[in-house]
């Protein structure tokens, strides 16, 4: 019964959501084509409206998981890691054209990142998995792509730079002091993410594996996001059911739907919630 309302509560979360995207979406296509302040006024409105009726169903969901567990929303906090905890501290493409250049690599930034989307997207041999062990293969296969260079100097040097410090950056400065006052408060917390076995070498290169109780990596667990068998591990992994957790992430396909069909409640990150500190108070900790 409980775990059908906060299914019901998650998708009207998640309309009104979209509904809200929508509005923007039209209200700016309005003013382009009729370049009339009052498109822009009614717009306007309407998300202040969309964003009212979001605050309201986001205390009134709070408020019903408090009723059921108490202080805290949730016992687990799930969190994605690229995109949301950390990102790469400079283009991608830009890495690709700075290192490729004395390994001959003559495309632009642009045509590289185009290049790159394109190879990322396209299905990934004859599995469905496209992070096994190390990745090597599949990176290897990216890079040539983006950048029309199959050197292998050229690719390990790319491959080992993603594995250090300088490679990436945080994506909220607080981060550290929000983790460590959500496990001081007793909830749990866990990395999900779609990556290669480089994951936890990084984690230790930027001080922070610490921050977590454990770590549900794909090419470990052997699924990729969205597949529910990763969260659920990660529940596994932390000693939780699936509804008693949330996860953060920035991907609304692989993030939020993928931790809603495990059972877990989600958030999606630069949207719903933009930092870790807005996080840990609506799970009801203080920072």
């Amino acid at each position: 019964m409980a775990s059908s309302r906060s299914r019901r509560l998650a998708t009207l979360l998640s309309s009104i959501s979209h509904g809200s995207e929508r509005t923007a979406r039209t209200g700016g296509a309005l003013l382009s084509r009729r370049r009339m302040i009052s498109s822009a006024s009614s717009s306007a409105a309407a998300a202040v409206v969309a964003d009212d009726e979001l605050g309201g169903v986001l205390k009134e969901y709070v408020d019903y998981r408090r009723s059921l567990y108490g202080e805290f929303t949730h016992k687990a906090l799930l969190v994605d890691a690229v995109g949301t905890l950390l990102v790469p501290a400079q283009p991608t493409a830009q890495i690709y054209k700075n290192i490729g250049e004395k390994y001959g690599v003559v495309y632009s930034e642009a045509e590289i990142l185009t290049r790159y989307r394109r190879a990322y997207q396209k299905p990934w041999g004859q599995s469905h998995l496209r992070y096994v062990n190390d990745a090597r293969p599949f990176w290897q296969y990216i890079v040539s792509a983006s950048t029309g260079c199959s050197n292998s100097q050229y690719f390990e040097e790319l491959y080992d730079y993603f594995t250090t410090e300088q490679a990436w950056k945080l994506c909220d400065p607080e981060a550290e002091k929000v983790f460590k006052a959500i496990k001081e408060a007793g909830v749990k917390v866990a990395i999900v993410s779609n990556f290669d076995t480089r994951l936890r070498p990084l984690l230790r290169a930027l001080r922070c594996e610490d921050w977590f109780d454990a770590v549900a990596v794909s090419a470990e667990v052997e699924a990729e996001k969205p597949n529910p068998t990763i969260f659920l591990k990660a529940c596994e992994l932390l000693g939780v059911n699936p509804e008693d957790a949330v996860h953060v992430g920035d991907d609304r396909r692989n993030d939020l739907w993928g931790a809603r069909d495990a059972g877990c409640d989600a958030w999606l990150w630069g949207s719903e919630v933009t930092s870790f500190k807005q996080v840990a108070q609506r799970i009801g900790v203080k920072v």
